[in-house]
């Protein structure tokens, strides 16, 4: 997967997050990790059980967690999930209309964690846009 003009994440965002956290954007970021891989677990368990109510808590956690660092894509689904989750839950219903979207979650929480830790690494790297003889 080429991440070059990437839009699973806002750099401007990441930019402003790697800034505003300084020393300790690594460790948010081990954060993130871990804390993201207990939510997408939690909230495919959550399907599988179809259980509305015990999606909401690890879907809001994604999405703050995802916009933190510019994940755009990956909130926004977080979001859709945790939105119909509590639609569910105040209808009494099943989760059945997140199913398409817990399908893609656990991909792009991937695709999008690959990503950042590419970028965070600070022995990755760094090549200016257009390099020589390119026109950036």
């Amino acid at each position: 997967m080429s991440f070059e003009g990437s839009t699973l994440i806002d750099w401007v965002a990441f930019t402003k997050a790697r800034t505003e956290l300084g020393a300790g954007f690594v460790r948010i970021l081990g954060y993130f990790r871990e804390d993201g891989v207990k939510s997408v677990a939690a909230i495919d368990a959550a399907m599988r059980a179809g259980s509305a109510a015990q999606m909401i808590i690890p879907a809001h956690t994604l999405k703050g967690e995802a916009r933190q660092f510019g994940a755009e894509p990956l909130a926004d689904l977080a979001e859709a999930i945790e939105e119909i989750a509590r639609d569910c839950v105040e209808t009494r219903d099943t989760p059945d209309d997140a199913l398409l979207h817990v399908a893609r979650l656990r991909p792009l929480f991937n695709d999008t964690l690959a990503l950042l830790e590419r970028e965070a690494n600070p022995l990755a790297e760094r090549r200016p846009a257009g390099g020589f003889g390119r026109r950036v």
